[in-house]
């Protein structure tokens, strides 16, 4: 291994998890109208034994947008951050459902830039197929 001051921020917090024995990382992707999916993905993976990070706000719920709009379009650009950051944090992207909009075909587009392996439980869906 090279100096870790030489290493990317990546690459030092792969090695932490792999110093910290900690399971492998699912993030779940995909659209919020696939809640109840997103779910039982979730009891799979975990009894699997993976740790799973998912959309944890539904943005399409009736109490999930505000009627201010500029109030929702902030609030989505920083759930987008934040489920970025699951993707950086996670050790492999699984997309749950039959449907790809923009959002989770940008996703899915960060997570392979990261070299990130992306599981479908739709493959047929994948736009890269």
């Amino acid at each position: 291994m090279s100096h870790p001051h030489l290493l990317t921020p990546e690459e030092r917090l792969a090695d932490a998890k792999k110093r910290l024995s900690l399971p492998h990382i699912v993030v779940i992707c995909g659209s919020t109208r696939f809640m109840s999916e997103m779910t039982e993905a979730d009891l799979r993976e975990t009894r699997a034994g993976r740790i799973v990070v998912k959309p944890g706000y539904d943005m399409k719920s009736p109490d999930g947008l505000s009627s201010d709009p500029a109030e929702a379009e902030a609030l989505k650009a920083r759930l987008d951050d934040l489920h970025r950051a699951k993707i950086r944090l996670a050790d492999e992207a699984l997309v749950v459902g039959h449907y790809i909009g923009d959002s989770t075909r940008a996703e899915i587009a960060y997570a392979r830039s990261l070299g990130k392996p992306v599981r479908f439980t739709h493959p047929e869906v994948d736009p890269d197929a």
